[in-house]
């Protein structure tokens, strides 16, 4: 006689193995977010190795930033149908190959291409190895240390990847930023496979292929017309027709999307005002963010004449500042609430860039890395904050698709961020590229004047506990 049992769950990790599930998903995660940033420094040696300008060099920062934003949300529904491990393991080694393609390019348009695929793979990997540490973790006490260690680690890579990049240009050259890669993967794979267990969702969602679509390629339009719009002219047919088509294309998306029982994106989370502005606010920081970045590196390096390595050293107040008071704000949320903290990040990330606003080929040195520090300590402010008011009073079901928003919409923020800079900065040359940047410094200003609206917003009182 035959007999059939159903499958036993497996047993639930040590605390050991729940750490350690987080640290090797962390490692991942610290090689996403070193990769969105850690190009920027080295954009002069890419331009000259390769001989591309200002804004083709755009395109090697947001080809990447833009696939992974627009990828992110979808890539969470593959995890969840076909297994976290399975596709966090996909994400990997598409990342480690498109690496290696970046480091061996040839040419301006073989290595935005690749960087693109970094992109697909980058997708795969934060929001499932985020869904793959809350699996590991049923305690929520413990659940809400790991995400604090995980909010950290993130803020920390973004504001490590100038300066690791700067070190490696010195050392070895541009392709090294891609080359370091390699080894990352290939031992976190190895860590994937021996301490990770494969997890699915409870529910499998269906995949809105269309909306995918149609969100990928309004974000492309979007993008791609603040890069070329200076080249072309704002007012010319080929920018009208970009205007129409997304235009065109962000209609057709609220109309899929609006009319599907499990649409891609939950448009109805936008009535929420504090969801609403949280999701904002969050792009507002990737814009001040990356416009920093970039500003910085071209004006440091092309009218201050600086290397690679010490402009990427220039960058250790802002990462110490990140660093810092990421931990310290998420602390300060579940104490006080999510508006205190909003307030002192946008009190500092307007602060910093109020005071290059005024920038000149002979700005003092101090008064540079007191701005990049203050913008550093802002933005270590702001990601607890600004994640726990988009969650804050929902259910766990809609959490983690408001967590994936919100994700898409700091990728979004980066990519118009390098947009925005690069536009400004595009054709100028370096005796007047000081003053090209001062419309980009009042810009970041005003990203962190907006964080005192969304603090406004946010509510007042402790964390709310979503379970998740």
């Amino acid at each position: 006689m035959l007999t059939t049992s159903l499958p036993t769950p497996p047993a639930p990790l040590s605390v050991r193995g729940r750490w350690t599930v987080l640290a090797v998903c962390a490692l991942s995660m610290f090689l996403v977010g070193v990769d969105t940033t850690i190009v920027n420094v080295g954009l002069p040696e890419i331009g000259r190795g390769l001989g591309a300008g200002t804004r083709g060099l755009e395109w090697v920062v947001d080809a990447y930033t833009v696939v992974m934003a627009s990828l992110l949300i979808v890539s969470g529904a593959l995890a969840d149908r076909f297994g976290r491990r399975r596709v966090f393991r996909c994400g990997l080694v598409v990342f480690g190959l498109a690496s290696l393609a970046c480091a061996l390019a040839p040419s301006l348009g073989v290595l935005v291409a690749a960087r693109a695929v970094q992109g697909v793979g980058a997708s795969m990997l934060s929001p499932v190895a985020l869904a793959i540490v809350v699996n590991a973790m049923p305690d929520p006490r413990e659940r809400a240390r790991a995400i604090g260690v995980w909010a950290s680690v993130f803020g920390l890579s973004m504001a490590a990847g100038p300066v690791t990049g700067g070190a490696l240009i010195a050392a070895f050259g541009w392709r090294s930023v891609f080359w370091i890669n390699a080894p990352v993967v290939v031992a976190a794979l190895v860590l994937v496979a021996v301490f990770v267990p494969e997890s699915r969702g409870g529910r499998a969602r269906r995949l809105d292929l269309p909306g995918q679509v149609l969100l990928t390629a309004v974000l492309c339009l979007s993008v791609g017309l603040l890069i070329e719009g200076p080249r072309v002219g704002w007012t010319s047919p080929a920018a009208l027709v970009g205007y129409a088509l997304t235009a065109a294309g962000a209609a057709g998306f609220v109309l899929v999307e609006l009319r599907r029982d499990e649409p891609l994106m939950d448009l109805g989370l936008f009535r929420r005002p504090s969801f609403a502005t949280a999701v904002l606010g969050a792009t507002a920081v990737f814009v001040a963010l990356n416009t920093t970045l970039l500003l910085n590196t071209l004006y440091l390096q092309h009218t201050r004449g600086w290397t690679p390595l010490a402009t990427g050293a220039a960058t250790l107040p802002m990462a110490l500042g990140a660093t810092l008071c990421a931990p310290w704000s998420g602390s300060l949320v579940g104490r006080l609430g999510p508006r205190r903290p909003l307030v002192l990040a946008g009190g500092f990330i307007a602060a910093g860039g109020l005071c290059l606003v005024g920038l000149d080929r002979d700005t003092s040195v101090p008064l540079i890395l007191f701005a990049l520090l203050a913008i550093g300590i802002g933005f270590g402010f702001a990601n607890a904050p600004l994640t726990n008011t988009a969650v804050s009073g929902l259910p766990p079901s809609r959490s983690g698709v408001a967590g994936a928003i919100t994700s898409t919409a700091r990728q979004v923020g980066a990519a118009v961020g390098i947009a925005v800079a690069g536009g400004l900065l595009a054709d100028t040359l370096p005796a007047g590229l000081a003053a090209a940047t001062r419309p980009g410094w009042l810009l970041v200003a005003a990203c962190g004047l907006f964080l005192l609206v969304v603090a406004r917003a946010a509510g007042p009182g402790p964390a709310a506990k979503t379970g998740g």
